[in-house]
């Protein structure tokens, strides 16, 4: 490894004097879960079909073991690694798997956090170039260099990181809890209780075009510089856009605060991408993808409303039935969102039904700006353990 990458960090350690290659077999079948690994350095239940699969030769991981995969990590930018912390599972055998030799020198949390630094990725990815398809061998992978501090600091490091990772998944819980309050406050108003041939007093059928704009008319000048929602912001738990920035406009959906973004491809639209507009100055207009439809309400705000309507199942499903495209590329056009049918309540009922789901609404945006906060601190905390 070049000399020069190591200016200025002469007391760091390298990797491979810490850690050690483990390969552990299902020999005897005793471990059934079978995980994968996500780019995003976290294990997931595997989808792959092992009907038929040899699961003896898997590799069985273990609490504070970790799993990696070294190829293409140039052409991703990422080293796809995870610690492992649940009792055991079983992983494909091309998974590299290690563990820390002396867990009282290196704490395997502290390296996890090492592996979650986004300069660790671009380390790893500029020493990937050479190698075969953009891949990092093993022995290159264990010349990384890391600081390793007292390992009472390491604690404290972790406690730290720990204290905040605790409070971004309680936000997390509270924010799907909210989510549902508002789907079963939904489906209780319009789906279970609701007999078609027998409305309330002022009730009637409908369409969502009758109560909606959709894609409501708006204009930016060609080239001036507006905010920008790209489609990788919109989540699919909660409501909240999770980056704006700034470009020149060249095109796309418009919208302003309190409209609803829709993602009409697939499989955006299947994975619930749906956003309240709630970061963009009062009265701006802004731009995002051409995969947006935007749905705002016609008499008054509807956000929380709409937000629900499009996340629930009922809808996508419907969304689902009327796209078209080919493979992978299919998309719904907001012609049949306009003229999907619902039960539409008096103004004075729709307006309070508005005002009892913005309130889960808007406790779900507190808790995920929260959330986008504590990431941040997360990330100057892995930054600084690099200093």
């Amino acid at each position: 490894m070049p000399e020069n990458s190591l200016k200025n960090k002469t007391d760091y350690k390298r990797l491979g004097d810490y850690i050690r290659e483990v390969d552990s077999r299902n020999r005897d079948l005793a471990v059934t879960k079978l995980v994968g690994l996500t780019i995003d350095k976290a294990f997931i239940p595997s989808v792959a079909n092992v009907i038929g699969t040899d699961l003896s030769n898997y590799k069985v991981i273990r609490r504070e073991q970790f799993a990696c995969s070294l190829m293409q990590v140039s052409r991703d930018g990422k080293i796809p690694i995870a610690m492992f912390e649940e009792e055991s599972a079983i992983m494909s055998p091309v998974y590299p798997m290690f563990e820390v030799i002396d867990t009282g020198t290196l704490l395997p949390k502290y390296l996890m956090m090492w592996f979650s630094r986004k300069e660790f990725d671009r380390e790893a990815s500029f020493y990937a170039v050479g190698g075969v398809r953009g891949s990092l061998t093993w022995e290159d992978f264990c010349d990384l260099r890391l600081p390793i501090p007292p390992i009472s600091r390491q604690r404290e490091i972790v406690a730290e990181y720990e204290t905040l990772t605790r409070r971004i998944r309680l936000n997390e819980r509270l924010i799907s809890t909210l989510e549902s309050s508002a789907q079963t406050l939904y489906r209780r108003t319009f789906v279970d209780n609701i007999d078609p041939a027998r409305l309330p007093p002022g009730w009637r059928s409908g369409t969502l075009r009758e109560i909606a704009e959709i894609n409501p008319r708006l204009s930016i000048k060609k080239g001036e510089d507006a905010f920008f929602v790209e489609m990788e912001a919109l989540p699919t738990k909660g409501f909240f856009i999770q980056e704006v920035q700034r470009r020149e406009f060249s095109g796309g959906a418009k919208f302003q605060n309190g409209d609803v973004l829709f993602a009409r491809i697939t499989p955006c639209m299947e994975n619930g991408k749906v956003a309240v507009v709630s970061e963009i100055p009062q009265n701006e207009v802004a731009f995002g993808s051409t995969e947006f439809i935007v749905l705002r309400g016609r008499s008054f705000s509807l956000s929380s409303f709409l937000a629900t309507l499009v996340r629930s199942e009922e809808f996508r499903s419907y969304a689902k039935s009327h796209m078209k495209g080919t493979d992978g590329r299919q998309r719904v056009d907001s012609s049949a969102l306009e003229v999907y049918k619902i039960t539409i309540p008096p103004g004075d009922e729709l307006k309070l039904l508005e005002r009892k789901l913005s309130s889960l609404v808007g406790l779900s945006l507190t808790y995920m700006r929260e959330n986008k906060t504590l990431t941040k601190i997360q990330n100057l905390l892995l930054a600084k353990i690099g200093e």
